[in-house]
């Protein structure tokens, strides 16, 4: 979600995604729903067992924005509730990056530490910094994922305009050929295979350059 509604993301997606991440051995969070990791709990103990940060996405994928507060709470602690089965979990993401300013303190209440729902690449947010708020640390993605699956010279231009801490982002149906689904053609661009190698080239780029891989959860102190 939410381009389709199937779960060739989780099904195709993902072993590729933890293969790239084991070969060149960094750490990840995955974000994830509720309802995925029901319905699949052997992937998200994969996640767990290769020692990346599971953190939530809500319960249902459904835009916060749509939701009352009654809602919203009962859709995070759903969401933690499943997804602490499989390991601690305190890092949060709206989907759509959308997440009222007004359900901060329900992330506190439900166990949640940091909110990474912000996003530097949407229109009039450029300039939003790592900050707190309360006791929630508020991570924002540094940019949205089609640009980082552009040819290697665009995409390095790209990543070289992107401050500390850089926080890129993806979906799992990414890494899954999308070129014919009646979707936008930036999220078709150079999805499946290509999507992985320009990941690669991603990471071994930031390598390159001094950057050091963290989870999310630990991106505070680095910011710092």
């Amino acid at each position: 979600p939410p381009f389709l509604t199937t779960y060739r993301g989780i099904e195709e997606g993902m072993p590729r995604l933890l293969q790239l991440f084991a070969d060149e051995q960094i750490p990840a969070t995955f974000f994830s729903t509720g309802d995925v990791a029901r319905r699949y709990p052997e992937t998200i103990r994969n996640v767990v067992a290769a020692r990346h940060e599971l953190g939530s996405h809500g319960d249902t994928h459904k835009r916060f924005g749509t939701m009352d507060e009654a809602e919203a709470r009962a859709e995070l602690a759903r969401s933690g509730e499943t997804l602490r089965n499989f390991a601690e979990v305190t890092s949060f993401r709206a989907p759509n990056l959308d997440f009222p300013d007004r359900f901060i303190p329900l992330l506190a209440e439900t166990g949640y530490q940091l909110d990474s729902s912000k996003g530097r690449h949407k229109l009039g947010s450029y300039f939003i910094k790592p900050s707190r708020v309360g006791s929630i640390v508020r991570i924002p993605a540094s940019i949205s994922p089609s640009p980082l699956r552009t040819p290697k010279p665009i995409r390095e231009l790209i990543c070289s305009l992107l401050e500390s801490p850089a926080v890129l982002f993806f979906h799992p149906w990414e890494f899954v050929d999308m070129t014919k689904e009646p979707l936008r053609f930036d999220n078709r661009l150079r999805t499946g295979w290509p999507a992985v190698e320009c990941l690669r080239q991603t990471i071994r780029y930031f390598r390159a350059h001094g950057f050091q891989f963290h989870r999310i959860s630990e991106a505070w102190a680095a910011a710092c």
